[in-house]
Order: structure tokens, then sequence, then C-alpha cells
């Protein structure tokens, strides 16, 4: 069988394209399965075409599906949640017009109802118009069902969870051995430093701890900011602060470390996420986690079993939070430790790369799946 992958692959690093990435791998690894793959990544966070050069760019990408598209089996398709991508894959449904009977569209986050069905009634007219004609489209949580309801039938409609890689997984006896080392309270932040995900407002809630907590709660940053500017601003607060640590980018064994070393995965992103890598990334490293209510992710998290929820863009609630953990360590390593079997049962690559494998045979072998 074989699948022609349209998606973003790294750089720059993302969930999206973090998780395409860690598809392809397990597919390539897999008897009877060729994959190909058009990489569709740009080179900054930002949404939208932004110039001539990523336009003319975007055109030899789409070029290139065109081609590599003929004897193709499945076509793979992660969608876009801004209007400049949405016009994008609009583009693609009309090149593959002739076989939408062999896509598989997936959506990788939870905004796309509101940012464009819901403001635009035009294009959710057009994605409508191709959606509905698709094999199968791919959400990543029960809660996202509802971005597509309308678009496409309910049997091919289909829900695979996000996924860790298996050097995330910490063994039980190195998560108990970190909860043991605290004080002081080792909290990490692990996404990209980007408007909405939350680290102005974790920065503000250790900057506003009395001083009688002073000293007791370390703060790790780790990913890319969106532009130098907004690195020199962030920087700038942190300055002169022991208890405050900015690590950059980080992969492989320097993120492993820095899990393995953390006892709290903090996430107060306000944006509406798919499912949140760093969350599951968190479980897996025997992490408790704070978090929002944001999107998909209360499909894998739950307020006082898998950590504490805190309000979008409240520094006070995460404050409260962080006064409430300092010396909890035994309540702390109990959520971690459920965390990580609840990583291993549901959030691990060979789960996943067998739930999307069903998915491309049935494509590929069903009734839809024929030219």
């Amino acid at each position: 069988m074989k699948i022609l992958m349209v998606m973003p692959l790294p750089p720059p690093v993302t969930g999206q394209s973090h998780a395409a990435r860690g598809l392809r791998d397990d597919l390539e690894r897999r008897d009877g399965v060729v994959v190909e793959v058009v990489d569709m990544a740009k080179n900054s966070f930002r949404d939208g075409f932004g110039s001539c050069g990523r336009l003319l760019e975007v055109g030899r990408m789409l070029m290139r599906v065109l081609r590599r598209s003929r004897d193709a089996e499945v076509l793979y398709l992660t969608v876009s949640e801004s209007i400049a991508g949405n016009l994008k894959d609009l583009v693609l449904y009309v090149l593959w017009s002739g076989r939408l009977g062999r896509v598989v569209v997936h959506v990788h986050g939870g905004s796309l109802r509101t940012q464009i069905f819901d403001r635009h009634r035009f294009l959710r007219g057009l994605n409508r118009f191709f959606l509905s004609r698709v094999a199968g489209a791919i959400v990543l949580g029960e809660s996202h069902r509802n971005m597509l309801a309308g678009m496409i039938p309910e049997d091919r409609l289909f829900v695979v969870p996000n996924f860790v890689e298996p050097e995330g997984f910490l063994d039980p006896v190195e998560i108990r051995a970190k909860f043991a080392s605290g004080p002081p309270l080792q909290v990490l932040f692990l996404s990209n430093l980007i408007p909405g995900k939350g680290h102005e407002d974790l920065l503000e809630a250790l900057l506003s701890l009395p001083d009688s907590l002073r000293g007791k709660v370390m703060l790790h940053f780790a990913g890319a900011f969106e532009s130098p500017a907004s690195e020199r601003d962030f920087l700038g607060r942190c300055a002169g602060r022991p208890d405050v640590q900015y690590h950059g980018l980080v992969s492989g064994q320097v993120k492993r470390g820095l899990l393995a070393s953390s006892h709290l995965l903090c996430l107060p992103t306000r944006l509406l996420e798919g499912q949140p890598l760093a969350i599951l990334e968190g479980y897996a490293a025997g992490c408790a986690v704070v978090t929002t209510l944001q999107g998909g992710i209360p499909d894998i998290f739950a307020d006082g079993v898998n950590g504490f929820s805190i309000r979008p863009g409240s520094p006070a609630s995460i404050q409260a939070v962080l006064a409430r953990c300092v010396g909890q360590f035994p309540q702390l390593r109990s959520m971690g430790l459920a965390n990580h079997a609840q990583a291993r049962d549901r959030f691990t690559v060979d789960l996943h790369g067998a739930r999307m494998l069903d998915i491309f045979r049935k494509t590929a072998a069903g009734p839809r799946g024929r030219a």
C-alpha cells in the first residue's frame, strides 16, 4: 500500500509537525507500506502566506502533490486552521477531485469550526462539498467530533488520540526518585512561547508569589519564541531571577532530562487546543499537570485526577495552584504515577499507528477507496 502524506514536518517544531514525523516514521517501519511525503512546513509560526516567495513555494508544493498522487492508494492530508491554509487545502481537494474516495484528512487542532466554518459561510460551504466526499476524517478526541458535524457522515469520522514516542516514557523507579528529590518544586513549561500559550501568565504567577514561597518554586521554560523581539522582552523580565531558567528549543536527551526532573508540567494555554503533545509527554514522564480546560484538553485531562485545572489568562489562578503544590510531593507523585500508567494504556506509538493503519487499509480496499 502506497500512502502520499501531505503535511508539515519539522522545522519548525510544533505539536502537529512532531506528530506528523512520528506517524511517518512508524508507518515506514511497517511491512507492506510505502510512504511518500510532501512537506508543507513553513519557516515561522505566523499564519498566512506572508510573501510572494511563500506563495510560489506553496505553488511548487502543490505541483509535487499532483505528480505524486497518481499511483498513491491513500492520500493523507493534515488540514490547516487558518484562512490561507484552508484555501491551500481547498486547492488540494480540487486537484484530487477525481480521487476524493482515497483521501483521509486529519484535524490536529481544535479551532477549525470557530476560526473557519463559523466565520466564513462561503468557505464552510466549499469545505462541506469536498469533505462530504472524502474517505474519512480523523480528529484527536471525542469533543472534536462537533468540528466536522454536518460536514462528513458519522461513519467516516474517526477518533485517534495523539501519542508519545517510546523514548518519552520514564520508568516508574525514575518517577518515584524525582519526587523524593524535592524541594524546590520544579515546574516545566514545554511548548512554543507564542501568544496564547500562557508562558507570560506562568511567569507572572511566579513573580507575584509571596516572599514566604520565594525559592520554593523553580520555573523552566523550553520552546521557541515567535520572534527575537518577543524573546528579548520575555527574558528581560526574567533577568536576575535564579528561580527562572530558559532552555531554548529542546529535543532528545535534553528534553527527556527536563521532564525527568520536573514535578509539574504547566500549560496555561488560552487557545482552543487540539490535544497538546506537551501534556501527554508530561504524563509519560510521570508529571502532575497544571492546565486549562480549553479545546480538546478535557478529553485527556480531569481536574484532581491528572493534576489541577486553572482559568485561562489568570496568573492568580496559577499562583494559587503553585502555592498549593509546594511541599505536596506525595500527592504529586501519586498523580504522576497514575498519569504514566494512563499514557502507557492510551497514548503509545504502537496504538496510534495501528489505528491509523487500519483506517488507511480500509480506505485503500473499501468501495470508497477505488478510483
